[in-house]
């Protein structure tokens, strides 16, 4: 079972529960409207002082993932609002941005095998199909903006989690090119499927990757990308990473497997995260 947590820390790379304060801030018991198997792969955006996050909801009835909303003023204790985007095929990994003062969503949707781009008509409930961006049956798309380019990660082998493809494109609605040098990772497990969102910072960019080994979701790895043009890309491991690691007892007892960190205006960081339960 998985479900959602909170972590602060003085850099992305070294976070931890706050302390005295007991994870996870979100479980299927909070969700009100479905019945819920469990929570997953949250995204977080502050708009107006108010932290929204989104999620992957899944759904007991039609075994299949809908995007739930939760709420809070202070990053530690949240509100589950409702359902906000449900399809006829699964979706999870609800990737929230803010572009010219509208808000997008990029969820996985594997199904239908394209990724597709979604746009908030009425922040944050509702939201509308603008259109699809690549073709192709991937897993975690992951968008980030630089050097006057949109970039996207995403995993193109879902069931091995070993193979990860890097695209461009000069606008995010417009024609999206495949990397020269991708698969950027083939045949690795450890550093290939994407773990949430990519940081771009003064001097760096960060993407955070799954470890799938042993198994699905065991841990989370930072790669700083120290060279990133349409013809090049390199990176190297932070020297910190693993970054998110099981504990071996209660929520995240076997694995952590995604995270969203915010930079606060105190310069502490804050990151939503999930783990996971062998209890049913």
């Amino acid at each position: 079972m998985w479900s959602i947590g909170i972590y602060f820390g003085q850099s992305p790379f070294e976070l931890e529960p706050a302390p005295g304060f007991v994870n996870p801030v979100l479980t299927r018991d909070n969700v009100s409207d479905v019945a819920a198997k469990f929570v997953a792969d949250p995204f977080m955006l502050n708009v107006n002082g108010l932290w929204h996050m989104f999620f992957e909801v899944m759904n007991r009835e039609t075994r299949k993932g809908e995007i739930g909303l939760a709420t809070s003023g202070n990053g530690l204790h949240w509100e589950y609002r409702q359902i906000v985007l449900a399809e006829r095929f699964h979706l999870s990994y609800p990737y929230v941005f803010e572009w010219n003062h509208e808000y997008y969503m990029i969820p996985e949707t594997f199904e239908p095998g394209k990724i597709r781009l979604y746009k908030s008509v009425a922040f944050p409930c509702q939201w509308s199909f603008v259109r699809s961006l690549v073709t192709g049956r991937y897993a975690d798309p992951s968008v980030f903006y630089f050097a006057n380019r949109w970039w996207m990660f995403v995993c193109a082998t879902p069931q091995r989690h070993d193979s990860l493809r890097l695209y461009f494109a000069e606008d995010i609605m417009g024609l999206w090119v495949e990397h020269p040098a991708s698969p950027i990772i083939e045949d690795n497990a450890r550093k290939a499927r994407p773990a949430g969102r990519v940081l771009v910072l003064a001097d760096k960019i960060i993407r955070f990757t799954q470890d799938c080994v042993p198994h699905y979701g065991t841990q989370v790895r930072a790669f700083e990308i120290s060279e990133l043009t349409t013809s090049r890309y390199l990176e190297t491991e932070n020297p910190n990473s693993p970054i998110l690691t099981p504990s071996g007892a209660g929520w995240n007892e076997v694995g952590m497997h995604h995270i969203d960190p915010h930079l606060l205006s105190g310069g502490q960081w804050m990151a939503c995260v999930d783990g996971l339960s062998p209890v049913e």
